[in-house]
Parts: structure tokens; C-alpha cells; sequence
């Protein structure tokens, strides 16, 4: 699955060391190219065989991407809001912005943003942290949620519940997924699929620590639910 792409035998003995000490492993990204895709694979593969549950693969391994390629736009956003010289705080500023970040940007973009990112300081940190009964898996901006950005991952996650299926959502948005929550969406959807908790997938923001953390957390012994009120976005 992950030898599409030969890995470092420095890269794998790293990782190999880590999860026999039952470490947490992490890895930072800009634009996950192939080499990235493939190194996040070799890292869940042996984390998820260390607790024996390499059949939670296609939901780690997805649930990564999708999050990735949210985090990834966030921080490309805040590149293309400095290039029109937008002020990403203001209202009108902000509608106008994400008129042409809609219109411009798309997955096959991603790496001409990459360099940006690098000298910018932005970047994507994504870590698994695991024990015998329970997986997290937590992908880090190192920026807060804007406000409005909040609210609309809050809409976000009320408008995935609609869906029980990824069918349904294609059914309902055709082409026009881009911005329409899909991450979320498919996140949940997942969830829900492999029995879990469709809300343990949540968002943690905080201006204090200048963060974002998307974090998937799956307790292995057995089918968690979480309370009727449980929350998914914490903004502090």
C-alpha cells in the first residue's frame, strides 16, 4: 500500500522506533505531494498494525487527506488575501477574497502555493497520538479560526448531518463541492460507517496559541457515543 513510492530507510526506521516505543508520531507538511501521501500511509499502516486494526486504514488514511487538503486551503487563503492585499479581518474584504479563491483555486494548484507557504511559516502538522484502546488523529494549523470562518464550520458540521451517505451529498451538490464542506462531510460519513460516533471528528480554535487542530478521535474497545450535546467546535 505504501511502497508505491520507496521511503528513506532513515524515514521508516524513525517511524518503526517510535511506534514500538508507543510514541506519537507527527509530520509537517505545506502541499502533500505523492512523497507525503506515501509517508502518511507507511505511518497509519504502522500504527494501526500495532493495535491491530489495519482495518481502520481506508478511514485514517481519508479522513487525513480530506483534513489536509482543508488545512492546505486555509493557509493558501491567507497567501492569496496578502497577494490581492485584501484584509482577510474585514467583512467586504473577505466576501470579495473568497469570491476569487472559489473561482481560482483548485487541489491541482496546490503545489505552485507550496514555496509560499514555506516562507510564510505556514504549514500543516499532522500527528497521531495512539494507545491499545483509542487512536487520535490531529491535523494543526498554525493559525486561528477567523471568526467567520468559525461560523461557517459550525454550519459545516449541522449541514453534514443531512447526509448519511457520500452519495446523497453528490446527489445534492453535483460538480459544485468545492467549499461545500466536503472534508466534514466525508469525515462524518466515514465515521458513521466504520460504527463510530459521526462527532468525534472536531475543530479546536485558539487565538492564545495562534491554532487549529481538526482531530479525529476513535476509542478501538468498543462503538463510543458521544452525549446528545456534545460540541464539535471549540473557539477560544
Amino acid at each position: 500500500m505504501y511502497q508505491e513510492i520507496q521511503l528513506s530507510s532513515e524515514f521508516c526506521t524513525s517511524v518503526d522506533r517510535a511506534v514500538a516505543l508507543g510514541k506519537k508520531v507527527s509530520m509537517i507538511t505545506y502541499v502533500l505531494g505523492d512523497i507525503g501521501e506515501a509517508k502518511l500511509k507507511y505511518i497509519l499502516f504502522r500504527i494501526l498494525g500495532s493495535v491491530g486494526r489495519e482495518d481502520l486504514m481506508e478511514l485514517f488514511y481519508t479522513a487525513a487527506k480530506e483534513l489536509i487538503v482543508n488545512s492546505t486551503k486555509a493557509a493558501i487563503k491567507r497567501i492569496i488575501f496578502e497577494e490581492l492585499k485584501l484584509n482577510i479581518q474585514n467583512l467586504q474584504d473577505y466576501e470579495e477574497g473568497m469570491k476569487f479563491f472559489k473561482s481560482s483555486l483548485n487541489e491541482r494548484k496546490f503545489p505552485a502555493y507550496k514555496k509560499q507557504m514555506r516562507e510564510s511559516g505556514l504549514f500543516v502538522k499532522i500527528t497521531c497520538i495512539y494507545q491499545k484502546d483509542k487512536i487520535n488523529l490531529e491535523i494543526r494549523n498554525n493559525f486561528p479560526l477567523l471568526p467567520i470562518e468559525a461560523e461557517r464550520v459550525k454550519e459545516k458540521f449541522i449541514n453534514a448531518k443531512k447526509y448519511d451517505n457520500l452519495f446523497e451529498f453528490f446527489m445534492e451538490h453535483g460538480d459544485s463541492t468545492e467549499g461545500a464542506g466536503m472534508g466534514i462531510t466525508m469525515v462524518e460519513i466515514l465515521l458513521s460507517q466504520s460504527g463510530f460516533d459521526r462527532r468525534l471528528l472536531s475543530i479546536y480554535s485558539s487565538e492564545r496559541k495562534k491554532e487549529t487542530v481538526a482531530r479525529v478521535e476513535v476509542h478501538l474497545s468498543g462503538i463510543q457515543k458521544s452525549a446528545e450535546t456534545h460540541e464539535q467546535l471549540f473557539v477560544e
